[in-house]
């Protein structure tokens, strides 16, 4: 399909919504916001022009039609969660550019690759030191780990065409999983996860940063994690038993690299101030987006980046676009009335359900509704605060709710093969076929639920969140 016709699908959902008479108890410019805002998650889905131009596109004509005034459409822009993922981002491309990234997958690999079990450990383990200070886990898992899997596969005479189940299947599997664990794991682990935490504040009045976010985490992700390589070992279990060549070839590149550069000792000192500085804040007061941009400054001081690699940086100012226009569209719809008046009118079907069971039937509808995108993102900003506004219409326990929403919005892109970017890219090696991927899925989606409802439920008991 033609990048105008998939365009004027957009435009037509738009106008038809745009015309429509005002429903009683929301005002025009609410629905007119919000035909903008669907017509925006539907471009997401059909993509005829990149994610940054629809938003722009959509925010221009609020503006032009008077809907909204200019400032409140570049609104967005100025929220401190949009410049934290900016900073995130040009921190990222200094993990990457210094080989940081790709030295401590090396490093696991060479010490844990004795067996496939023990090669998916590293995985996990790479993930998990990546995650707080990659926010595109297509950055993570695309560009860091699943080149090094990849080239593991192949050191392991295991390629997509001939015997992929040898190693290649299992490895393509933790590795696609492993990312969208640790993505739920941290504000900072997926660009869009700063969506959720801006609903949760704009409908909930509830803030929900950096240190709320891992704080919640930690017990469920960390068991995820851990019991993540033993359950895919089950489902597609590798015939090779020993891959001590893939310790060799580990050995062997980290050989090649030497010893650790300058950058790569900066970059580990920013990395461990970032983390320490995000998870003491209650003791010095610093706001997260502030500390993110001090370590983009240490980078940028001593050299470790230049200015050019900062300015450089598409992904971080592609995100900026977007993102900040989203915010912008989300707030307005809350302005507007438009959440409030679609949660009082649908709450009506959830009233005789209460407490932690509506959290839960919340929580499993949002989770499979991603079976009907094809991003995360555009998931994530059509549903999230929807499912927060109906939540507190129908009087759920607010802040079980919000970690439920926060971290399933990242783990529900287990159910297909082309939910997000790493899972596209794992997926596109070949070692994996779509009728395996949704049956590993939707079996990965159930190990989720009863890790997060299971364990996750009872730490959140302890924190006092419901």
């Amino acid at each position: 399909m033609a990048s105008f016709t998939k365009l004027g699908i957009c435009v037509l959902i738009t106008g038809l919504i745009w015309i429509i008479p005002t429903p009683d108890g929301l005002t025009t410019e609410g629905i007119r916001i919000f035909a903008v805002f669907l017509g925006v998650i539907v471009s997401f889905i059909l993509r005829p022009f990149p994610m940054g131009a629809m938003v722009v596109l959509g925010l221009m004509v609020l503006a032009a039609s008077g809907t909204i005034g200019i400032k409140e459409a570049l609104s967005g822009y100025g929220d401190s969660t949009v410049w934290l993922v900016v900073a995130a981002f040009l921190i990222a491309g200094g993990v990457i550019r210094t080989g940081l990234g790709r030295r401590i997958a090396l490093i696991f690999v060479s010490k844990m690759g004795k067996t496939p079990i023990g090669l998916g450990y590293s995985l996990c383990l790479s993930e998990l030191m990546l995650g707080p200070v990659v926010p595109s886990n297509t950055a993570r898992g695309g560009g860091i780990l699943a080149p090094i899997v990849q080239s593991i596969s192949s050191a392991l005479k295991s390629e997509p065409a001939e015997s992929p189940e040898r190693a290649g299947a299992y490895l393509t599997l933790v590795g696609a999983h492993a990312n969208l664990i640790t993505a739920a794991m941290f504000l900072t682990g997926m660009a869009a996860n700063p969506l959720v935490a801006k609903a949760a504040s704009s409908v909930m009045n509830i803030d929900f940063g950096w240190g709320t976010w891992a704080l919640g985490a930690i017990v469920p992700g960390l068991i995820g994690l851990a019991l993540l390589p033993l359950v895919v070992s089950w489902i597609s279990k590798p015939t090779l038993s020993d891959t001590s060549a893939a310790q060799h070839s580990a050995n062997e590149e980290l050989t090649q690299m030497g010893s650790w550069s300058r950058g790569e000792k900066i970059m580990t000192v920013v990395f461990v101030v970032l983390i320490a500085l995000w998870t003491t804040k209650p003791l010095h007061g610093i706001h997260t987006t502030t500390v993110a941009w001090i370590g983009v400054l240490i980078l940028i001081f001593s050299n470790t980046e230049k200015w050019d690699d900062i300015i450089g940086n598409t992904k971080a100012w592609d995100t900026l676009i977007w993102l900040g226009g989203l915010l912008t569209m989300a707030n307005m719809l809350k302005e507007y009335s438009f959440i409030s008046w679609f949660a009082d009118n649908v709450g009506a079907f959830v009233q005789s359900t209460e407490g932690l069971t509506l959290v839960i039937l919340i929580g499993l509808i949002y989770f499979y509704s991603m079976y009907l995108f094809s991003m995360l993102t555009a998931h994530i900003a059509a549903m999230a605060s929807i499912f927060l506004a109906l939540s507190v219409t129908a009087g759920a326990p607010a802040m079980v709710t919000v970690a439920i929403i926060a971290y399933f919005s990242n783990l529900c892109a287990c159910l297909t093969y082309y939910s997000t970017g790493p899972v596209v890219i794992y997926f596109g090696a070949g070692y994996v076929g779509p009728q395996k991927w949704f049956k590993a899925g939707f079996l990965i989606s159930l190990f989720h639920l009863a890790i997060w409802l299971g364990p996750g439920l009872l730490w959140w008991k302890v924190l006092g969140w419901w």
